[in-house]
């Protein structure tokens, strides 16, 4: 068993009255890890730690952030086989999405440390004689950075490296179910040479994340919020960063769908749909859980789609001898075979799916309609449905018929005719003859509707994290009516 402190200051700190919490192994029930359980106090030292460093790193030079961030990626990557291990025992991942956790987080610390030189402002033409203005982005202030356990690392790295390159400090609110993976993150970055304070990481109790959340969020220090994470939470804390009117970028839950047009490859259309829906056991954000198929390429792409599911089967991640691992814990399986279960009794046809416990193969359902809970609810789980459409109208409509806009894919052999149908899609991403599940560090990540709001990735991060203001410089008199 592991045991994880609280970083707070440039040191690693017990709890006030050595308090911890535990997290098992989803698949035996073995305790793998004791963290400490911040209390409010604890709470209140990180973020007065990341107040007091800021005046310092705000004011630091593009090349030390850079270099800074650069030997941090070195160090994600040093750390992998500690990190692989980590996933498997916290949160059930196959070796697979562990390496590639490693792989494109490491990436994002670099595209991050590229971006120190591209904070840039404007000269702006001014109607005053010998007025220069300025539009100049500055370091926002302190940031908390909340990541969940699906994709600990990405999303770990992705909420503080952003921030950290535009010259702010963080505060990252660790995830109660692998505080063990985020600690690695914490000290693979910290251990690149950042002033005491910039980064501090706090864990806590689940029974208190609430209250937690809550304090930091309304903390006067707290200048910026990003949360990766469901969307009743991300409810929640978007109304406790508008009480308090701290900007909040959020990117909440999905229900990518998937329209295979008429004309599609269905090859390509399975393989994609066969990894979007299913990796990670279908615990990502953007997978795949609406095949939505127009016309006859219902049937073709179903006949083949079958055969695929079936070969998709879940084992213990310690193992390593199943393409699937485990889900995150019962409660989550459980809600899988409910969403199953409904379906079946109201008529769907189920293609493949099983298992016990938290292992669950995949899982497909044919002909699934909206009087289904399936239809319409986040499974993140190993289950995907299909849903038949008569036209290209139609599809387009079941697709925008969700409340969530994250991800979505378009497969079609006429590719303006599927970038039509890509456009009138409600979501922030959408890729055509290509899977939904699809990351990289430079590009614009985020959503629209109840998937949350502002974006990750590149440039696009910089105007998150860091104020815009206006700036003159008064060069010759001025006219005063007065």
């Amino acid at each position: 068993m592991e045991k994880i402190d609280l970083y707070i200051d440039g040191a690693y700190v017990a709890a006030e009255g050595g308090r911890v919490f535990t997290r098992s192994n989803p698949v035996s029930g073995d305790v793998v890890t004791e963290a400490a359980a911040a209390s409010l106090s604890d709470v209140d030292k990180a973020v007065d730690a990341a107040a007091r460093a800021f005046e310092g790193w705000s004011t630091t030079s593009p090349s030390e952030r850079r270099r800074k961030l650069l030997a941090a990626a070195q160090n994600l990557t040093a750390r992998g086989d500690d990190i692989v291990q980590a996933m498997k025992d916290e949160i059930g991942a196959t070796e697979a999405w562990a390496r590639f956790n490693v792989m494109l987080a490491a990436d994002m610390l670099v595209e991050a440390a590229s971006l120190t030189t591209q904070i840039k402002g404007e000269i702006i033409p001014s109607n005053r004689p010998g007025s220069t203005a300025m539009a100049m982005r500055q370091p926002a202030g302190v940031v908390l950075a909340m990541a969940p356990w699906n994709a600990p690392v990405i999303l770990g790295v992705r909420s503080i490296a952003t921030p950290l390159a535009c010259g702010n400090t963080v505060v990252m609110k660790t995830s109660e179910l692998c505080p063990r993976v985020h600690a690695l993150i914490i000290e693979a970055v910290a251990e690149a040479g950042f002033p005491n304070g910039v980064l501090n990481a706090v864990s806590n109790d689940p029974d208190e994340a609430p209250q937690v959340v809550e304090a930091l969020v309304l903390h006067p220090a707290i200048r910026r919020v990003n949360f990766t994470g469901s969307t009743r939470v991300g409810r929640i804390i978007s109304g406790l960063a508008g009480r308090s009117l701290k900007p909040a970028l959020l990117e909440l839950g999905g229900k990518a769908p998937m329209i295979i047009l008429e004309d599609a490859d269905i090859d390509a259309a399975v393989a994609a749909a066969g990894f979007a829906a299913f990796m990670n056991q279908g615990q990502i954000c953007m997978s795949t859980e609406r095949i939505i198929t127009v016309g006859d390429a219902g049937d073709r792409f179903v006949a083949a789609f079958a055969e695929k599911v079936k070969t998709l089967m879940a084992g213990d991640p310690r193992d390593g001898s199943a393409p699937l691992g485990s889900l995150v814990n019962m409660a989550a399986a459980d809600r899988v075979r409910e969403l199953i279960g409904d379906a079946v009794d109201k008529g769907a046809t189920l293609i493949a799916g099983g298992g016990t416990g938290t292992i669950l193969n995949a899982a497909a359902l044919d002909h699934v309609t909206p009087e289904m809970r399936l239809y319409s609810e986040e499974s993140f789980g190993p289950v995907v449905s299909v849903i038949r459409a008569g036209s290209v109208d139609e599809a387009v409509r079941i697709a925008n018929e969700s409340e969530f806009g994250l991800a979505a894919s378009v497969f079609g052999r006429d590719t303006m005719a599927a970038l039509a149908v890509a456009k009138r899609i409600e979501s922030g991403i959408c890729h055509i003859n290509g899977p939904s599940v699809h990351d990289e560090a430079q590009m614009p990540f985020g959503g629209v509707k109840a998937s949350g709001y502002g974006r990750f990735g590149g440039n696009w991060g910089i105007a998150e994290f860091t104020e815009l203001r206006w700036i003159t410089l008064q060069d010759g008199p001025i006219h005063y009516p007065l």
